[in-house]
Order: C-alpha cells, then structure tokens, then sequence
C-alpha cells in the first residue's frame, strides 16, 4: 500500500485534461534558470559531464547537451535552478540555449516552420520512432505519451509500425554506426512531404557518447531538422506540446 501511495503523491491521478497547462508534480527538471549571482565559473563548468555549460561574456547552458542530472544545481543552487517547464522544444538549435540573467519560455519561431508541415499535418500526425542505438528510457517515456495518462492520440498525433504510414520520423539515440544505414532506410521510405524530429540529448548531440568511434550521425548532415525535443529522457509533456506547438505554430499565429 505505502508504494502505491508513494506513486499517487509523485505522480497525481490518471488522465490530464488538459496537456498544455498541467503542473508537474513531484520531482520533474524542467527548462533551466541561470542567475547572475557570482561563483567560481571555472569550478561551475567542470561539474558538467557533457560540457552543457559555456562561458563568455554570460555563463549559458546548451539543453541540447544537457543531461539534466541536476549536478550544477546542487552544486550551486544559487546560480543553477530548474524549473517545472516542460516546453522545451524548439525548431531551431539555438533555441535550446539558456542564458545567464534571462528567464524566458523556449519558443518555436512560427516563421522557421516549413508551410506544408501546418497545412497537412496541423489536424494530425502519424510518426515512426526510430530508436537509433537508444538505451530505452526515450523510447519508454515516448510511448508513455499515448498512455491513457497523456493520450496525444486524441490530437491525432500517434506512432506507427511502418514508415511507409508515416509523417516523419522521430529518433532517439545517438545514432550508432549499425544504426545508420536502417534509420537512411527508414527515411527513405517514408512519403514526402516528411519532418524530422530529434527526441532526447543523445538524438541532438549524441549526449555522452559524443565523440565516440561507435557512432555516426552524418544522416543529420544531409536534412533540415524540424523539431528538437531535449530531456534525457524526453517527458510525455514535453514530448506533446512540443509536436502540437510545430503543427499548430502557423495557425496560431493566424488567430
């Protein structure tokens, strides 16, 4: 009994009516927050596994390699702290840089979405995940997006077996050298008009494994990236607002 407790304090109760507005409950880092209060810059970015963290003129931190760890916030609380945002998607990668003394949502700019993603896909969506050398916690939380707790498919947004029924394609994981030839072929067999969308920081920068001799992301040399969802792993929220907010962008903006 105590468990299930636990679970219903941290976790609150099934469905979400609304997915746009919802408060996270329990432990949940969202979007980052960094203060201009002074610290020692060089030890602040030596606690940084993935190197998230830069300096310049302004510290900022980079979500697209952020592991959110929480280690510089428990480090220096007083400069570090993570919200309970979980709109963090962005269409373009400087979107997903946090700046010292700036605290602003994450946006998706409406006039960098390509006109044909708003007007086929704006009522609905169909996506094939590919899990490209993933360790399973984007592709659980993903699939928990459909769950009866979050249930995107009640905005058309929903995840098929072949990229042949597809819209685009959703990846996660760093992209592994045995990967990329399956994920070109995925690609490849999946209708134009296609996004692409990268889920986790191992999709958007190859997180820890950057770097590495195992891994080979040139597929993302060759094609315009339509969405970049950061996490680690990607939150359901984060995963939904960040999709409706793409295919919704023009419209809204209309209105």
């Amino acid at each position: 009994m105590i468990p299930e407790l636990k679970i219903l304090f941290h976790q609150g109760k099934q469905f979400i009516p609304d997915v746009t507005t919802v408060e996270v409950p329990g432990i949940f880092r969202g979007r980052p927050v960094i203060s201009e209060k002074e610290v020692d810059t060089e030890a602040l970015l030596h606690c940084c596994p993935t190197g998230a963290l830069k300096s310049g003129p302004k510290i900022s931190l980079d979500m697209g390699l952020c592991l959110f760890c929480g280690e510089c916030a428990e480090k220096f609380p007083d400069k570090v702290s993570f919200t309970k945002d979980y709109k963090l998607a962005s269409n373009f990668r400087e979107g997903l840089v946090v700046h010292e003394g700036e605290d602003h949502p994450v946006f998706i700019n409406p006039e960098l979405v390509r006109q044909e993603i708003t007007r086929i896909f704006s009522g609905s969506i169909k996506l094939r995940q590919v899990s490209a050398g993933g360790d399973n916690s984007c592709e659980w939380e993903l699939n928990a997006a459909g769950n009866v707790q979050f249930d995107m498919g009640r905005f058309g947004i929903e995840f098929v077996a072949s990229p042949r029924h597809a819209d685009g394609i959703v990846i996660t994981g760093p992209i592994t050298q045995n990967m990329a030839e399956p994920l070109q072929l995925c690609y490849d067999a999946t209708p134009s008009p296609k996004i692409i969308i990268l889920a986790g920081v191992d999709a958007i920068s190859g997180g820890i494994f950057a770097g590495s001799p195992a891994i080979d992301r040139s597929f993302l040399n060759k094609y315009p990236i339509d969405l970049y969802i950061p996490g680690n792993p990607v939150h359901p929220l984060n995963f939904i607002n960040g999709v409706l907010g793409l295919i919704r962008s023009k419209r809204s903006i209309k209105k």
